[in-house]
This record gives C-alpha cells, sequence and structure tokens, in this order.
C-alpha cells in the first residue's frame, strides 16, 4: 500500500522534532557537567594559574587577622610587660607613672612601628611557610619553579595592612612567567585605631585626662570608653561600631591615693 506525501511530511516531522530533544538534553547535560568540573578543568589543562600574590593571601590572611585581632585588645601588642586587666585580658599601659600627683609617661611614642614589629615577628614563620607551601602547589601542577623569598616587611597604612615579600618567582612550564614583589593586604583600620590610641596618651601625659566625646563628635562611627580604677589607672577601649574593630590600652597618670 503506498503512503501519500502527507504520512511521509508527517514523519519526518516528528523526526525532526525527535532529534532536537535529543540535541537539547545534549546541550543541558554538557553544561552541568562543565559547570560542575570547570575548576578541576581549569587546573589541570593549564587555563587558570594564580598569581602569587593570590596564593600568599589565601594561605595567610586568616592568621594575620587573628594576630592584629590579639594586639588591638592587648593594647598594641601580643605579650604585655606592664599592664591593667580587663576581663582577664592583659593590656598594656600606653602612658604610665608610678608615683602620685605626677604626669605619666608615654611607654610607646612609635606605637605604629612597634604594632607593625609585632604582627611581622608573629607572621615571619607562616609567611615563609606560606611561601614553600606556594612552591610545592606550582610544583605539582607541572610547573619547574625557581624562588627567591628574600624579605619580608609589615607595612600599617589607613584602613589596610600590608605583608609585602620582597621576592621573586619564576614559573616554567614550556613558557616562563616572572612575578617580582607580592602584597597580601588586609581590609583593617588598626592604624586609625592605634593614631587615636597614641593621641589619647599624649594628652594624658600632657594634662592627665582625655575627654572621649571630642573623638566620638570627629568619629562619628567610634565609641571610646574611658573606665576608671581605684589604683588611678584609667582603661581605654576604642570601637569601630561599624566593623567591631577593637583597640584598648590602659594609663596611670596624675593618680590619686585611694580616697582622695
Amino acid at each position: 500500500m503506498q503512503k501519500n506525501r502527507g504520512d511521509f511530511g508527517l514523519v519526518g516531522k516528528r523526526g525532526q522534532v525527535t532529534i532536537f530533544i535529543i540535541i537539547a538534553i545534549v546541550i543541558v547535560v554538557l553544561g552541568a557537567l562543565i559547570y560542575l568540573f570547570y575548576p578541576s578543568l581549569k587546573s589541570t589543562l593549564g587555563f587558570e594559574t594564580k598569581n602569587p600574590s593570590q596564593v600568599l593571601e589565601e594561605c595567610l590572611s586568616e592568621d594575620l587577622k587573628t594576630t592584629i585581632d590579639a594586639i588591638g585588645v592587648h593594647g598594641g601588642t601580643l605579650n604585655p610587660g606592664n599592664y591593667i586587666t580587663y576581663k582577664d585580658d592583659k593590656i598594656e599601659y600606653l602612658c604610665y607613672v608610678n608615683e602620685y600627683y605626677k604626669p605619666c609617661v608615654n611607654q610607646k611614642p612609635n606605637l605604629i612601628g612597634e604594632i607593625e614589629n609585632q604582627i611581622y615577628l608573629s607572621i615571619n614563620d607562616k609567611a615563609n611557610l606560606c611561601f614553600d607551601q606556594m612552591k610545592k602547589s606550582y610544583e605539582n601542577a607541572g610547573y619547574e619553579v625557581q624562588v627567591d623569598n628574600s624579605k619580608v616587611d609589615v607595612v600599617l597604612l589607613p584602613k589596610r595592612v600590608g605583608v609585602i615579600f620582597n621576592g621573586t618567582v619564576v614559573l616554567t612550564r614550556g613558557e616562563s612567567q616572572r612575578f617580582k614583589g607580592f602584597n597580601v593586604v588586609l581590609n583593617n583600620n588598626i592604624y586609625e585605631l592605634a593614631s587615636i590610641a597614641q593621641s589619647i596618651a599624649n594628652w594624658e601625659a600632657r594634662y592627665g585626662d582625655a575627654d572621649v566625646t571630642n573623638y566620638m563628635n570627629y568619629y562619628r562611627n567610634l565609641k571610646v570608653q574611658k573606665l576608671k580604677r581605684d589604683d588611678g589607672s584609667k582603661l581605654y577601649i576604642i570601637t569601630d561600631t561599624n566593623t567591631e574593630n577593637k583597640f584598648q590600652f590602659g594609663v596611670r597618670s596624675y593618680a590619686f591615693p585611694a580616697g582622695y
């Protein structure tokens, strides 16, 4: 029995629809596979090589933040020597005198430099370890690696803390890539908080007191507390209300005997 052209046309259209459906399914499956495995494919096929600064930042940033937070809690140092206690924390005196009726003497005239040094001492070993781990990760990815990790510096800047690696990395896999000077940058305003603490300590050394309301009126994002002790000591707590970053320190200036 002979089929008419209409029957053949109907069959052909159904076949085309089926093919389109199959193609659509294949496209969706391929898209899902690429979405799931693209990061590993990039790594395997060499589509992406992380910059050394990015690798170092991923390794070091958490330790850096922990160190800075601890320094802020303890008055600009990790190991207070001459300190006041508050909520089981030892908090360094920034201005101190062990006598009555006399102004305090500034204990940390270069507070910013002291903090930079404290951060360096705390993270230097981890920074070198991160550099070694970075080298191994590149080697595992098939690179020939030449590393010169000569020196690490720490610098406090407005609204950020920088760890500077003054070294060189050369990656070779076919072509060579040369990277020199790597920065790990953490958004943190310990520079501003420590500068205000230094200003308060200077007022205490000169006048025996500081008006915290002046600082809060000028810096709207700050909360500055002054807690007095019976021994004539004061505890200042500077808090950034936007970030909850904190810097606290002790002062003992123009102290009077108890009951005076």
